[in-house]
């Protein structure tokens, strides 16, 4: 990993990836608030998605930045992600990816220039298929705020269920907010994004 992947330091983004699963099925989950942000990313862009057979993929570009959402459940997220990157010759450093993430509360947001999968199986499928864990996350979280991570059994369900009629207002406010943490990198840089959106 390079010494700007490590930190941050004046990587702008150009693949920005959702990470979710495909289907009507699981539409609205929370495991999707990755495709979620990036629909409000093309909405907000100017931009349509449009499928992509042969990186199983919905791809959208706006100048020299392609929004991504795959089409390969979430176990095999990688293979997408890794198949796009190749063909526009990008660098790991500048996919970031934006997903769910179980260990924080529903509202928070953190940005990551690097790391682990945390127990993520489509950031897992990432580090794979991209041969590093050098590239830039944005966190969502999707916790109950009162009783925090589930354990066991539980978490499946959890992250595979729909947000409560009382958590749309948090969620909606927390899609608005990271969608414009990805354009302040994709305008400043993303170590300029983390000093403003990872404030509490």
């Amino acid at each position: 990993m390079d010494a700007d992947a490590r930190n941050g330091t004046l990587i702008t983004p150009r693949l920005i990836v959702g990470l979710g699963n495909p289907g009507e099925t699981y539409r609205d989950t929370r495991h999707n608030v990755g495709f979620m942000v990036l629909d409000e990313l093309a909405r907000r862009l100017g931009v349509a998605f449009v499928a992509e057979k042969r990186w199983k993929t919905s791809l959208a570009r706006h100048d020299n930045t392609w929004l991504a959402k795959p089409q390969t459940f979430m176990n095999a997220s990688g293979v997408a992600v890794g198949a796009v990157a190749h063909f526009y010759k990008l660098h790991a450093h500048e996919v970031l990816a934006v997903h769910d993430d179980v260990d924080l509360p529903l509202g928070a947001l953190r940005l990551r220039a690097a790391g682990s999968a945390g127990g993520h199986n489509g950031i897992r499928s990432m580090i794979a298929q991209l041969g590093t864990d050098g590239f830039p996350r944005l966190k969502l979280g999707i916790a109950d705020a009162a009783t925090g991570r589930p354990d066991g059994e539980q978490l499946s369900s959890h992250v595979l269920g729909r947000f409560a009629e009382g958590e749309r207002a948090a969620l909606a406010q927390m899609i608005d907010r990271a969608t414009d943490a990805v354009l302040h990198a994709l305008s400043v840089g993303f170590d300029a994004a983390m000093n403003v959106f990872n404030r509490k």
